[in-house]
């Protein structure tokens, strides 16, 4: 028995060393099974989500800030177009001056290919601290800007580009700390659009009237730079680098059917999506109500849509985001079949309440269903490559919207091509709801 068990014992440590020897082997040239074996484990790893507490919900305070003084920013564009149409560039038509806000729009999103992928490699800080430097100094460069080319540059590409590089790496940075409570930190994120939207444009329009444009760019650039100071101090991001990098711009995502149906209804979406905060307040004005009202119509809407995002993200946590979205967005699109027709003042008000709720909803957690749709150590690609798609859908509505309203004058037809391009987004949410679930009824 005792000589039985030594051969044993041997036999067991000879194999035991060359299982050893085969394991290293392995680690120098993996097989496919093992890859596949490493890979599951690294999702064990990931699903590990905090969920909460002081260091993620400081992440979540630094992205809302930083979307603050980016996408809020931007959304005071309305308050820039009165000002060049009267002033600056007084010379020039509307619709012209419009591709300024329009290439902010734009660029808000599409940078999202280069900013979500280098954020899957491991890039952070860096690229949100440049950015940070270049929107203060293209804020500061704007006040000096004489003609139109100028703004271009500053206005259009320069705070375009940097407000599309931290509203990425915003949007890729906290599904590394949120899972179960992932609807609810992205729509927090998101209302610094809706606090920035609802406090620049009163900020610009009396600093305006009461220390001029110049002065009024440089107090708006200081004030932005507290805002991405806290962003710089809190963004963190919890999980390593992709392991496997792969090629830098993967359009593979694309055979994902459910994934291309879904980037596509975004597009639509965003043909129509700013159309109504867009001309919301021209509309008043021509209605015959008062001017000063008119003007706080597009800050009624921003402020309500804090609502929406947050009501909205707290929401797609218990019945799913597609379950929420696609009723949302619909509230959007018949609001914006509505809107041309109202002439008075309760009715302005009414839509741009009800409009800045629906539309938050939108805003807020088109984010999510991308997440769902792949790795977690995937999320900027994906997520990055979805926005580059959907802004050829802001960079290209408002000029469409403000050819129709020039050619026939009348902003109902403005209303009905919008309120049916997002109406078209719905009817693709469904579809890729569908594909999802392949049942009716369902949390998606």
């Amino acid at each position: 028995m005792d000589t039985h068990a030594s051969i044993s014992s041997s036999a067991s440590s000879t194999h035991a060393d060359h299982t050893e020897q085969l394991t290293g082997l392995e680690k120098e040239h993996p097989r496919p099974d093992v890859e596949k074996a490493n890979t599951r484990d690294g999702a064990d790893q990931v699903d590990d989500y905090p969920d909460g507490g002081l260091r993620a919900w400081l992440v979540v305070l630094g992205t809302t800030s930083g979307i603050c003084a980016t996408f809020g920013f931007v959304n005071a564009w309305g308050v820039f177009q009165a000002y060049y149409e009267e002033v600056t560039l007084r010379n020039m038509s509307p619709s012209d001056i419009a591709w300024i806000g329009s290439l902010q729009y734009a660029l808000v999103f599409m940078p999202g290919l280069a900013f979500g992928r280098l954020f899957d490699m491991g890039y952070l800080r860096l690229p949100v601290f440049v950015a940070s430097a270049l929107l203060i100094a293209c804020t500061f460069l704007t006040a000096e800007c004489t003609k139109f080319w100028h703004f271009i540059l500053c206005q259009g590409f320069g705070i375009g580009l940097a407000s599309g590089a931290v509203f990425t790496t915003a949007a890729g940075v906290v599904p590394h700390w949120f899972q179960k409570k992932l609807g609810l930190a992205l729509a927090c994120m998101a209302g610094g659009s809706s606090i920035g939207g609802t406090i620049f444009p009163i900020i610009l329009k009396n600093l305006i009237e009461s220390q001029g444009f110049k002065w009024t760019l440089r107090i708006t650039g200081f004030i932005m730079a507290a805002f991405l100071i806290v962003l710089n101090l809190a963004i963190a991001r919890r999980l390593p680098p992709k392991p496997n990098q792969g090629p830098f711009i993967n359009l593979a995502v694309f055979k994902d059917v459910t994934y291309s149906i879904y980037c596509l209804a975004l597009f639509v979406g965003f043909l129509g999506l700013y159309t109504c905060l867009t001309y919301l307040s021209i509309s008043g004005v021509v209605a015959g109500i008062d001017p000063d009202l008119s003007f706080y119509l597009l800050s009624i809407a921003n402020a309500c849509s804090l609502l929406g995002r947050l009501g909205g993200g707290a929401s797609a946590d218990r019945v799913g985001a597609m379950n929420v979205l696609i009723p949302g967005t619909l509230a959007a699109g018949a609001l914006t079949f509505a809107w041309p027709f109202a002439k008075t003042t309760g009715s302005l008000v009414t839509v741009a309440v009800l409009y800045g709720i629906s539309s938050g909803i939108f805003v807020a957690i088109m984010a999510q269903p991308i997440v769902r749709m792949g790795k977690i150590t995937e999320v900027g690609m994906r997520t990055g490559m979805a926005f580059t798609v959907m802004s050829l859908g802001a960079l290209a509505g408002p000029p469409i919207s403000g050819a129709i309203l020039d050619h026939t004058g009348s902003f109902e037809n403005v209303g009905y091509f919008a309120g049916s391009t997002i109406c078209g987004s719905v009817l693709l949410m469904i579809v890729a709801r569908h594909l999802v679930l392949g049942k009716l009824f369902g949390n998606a």
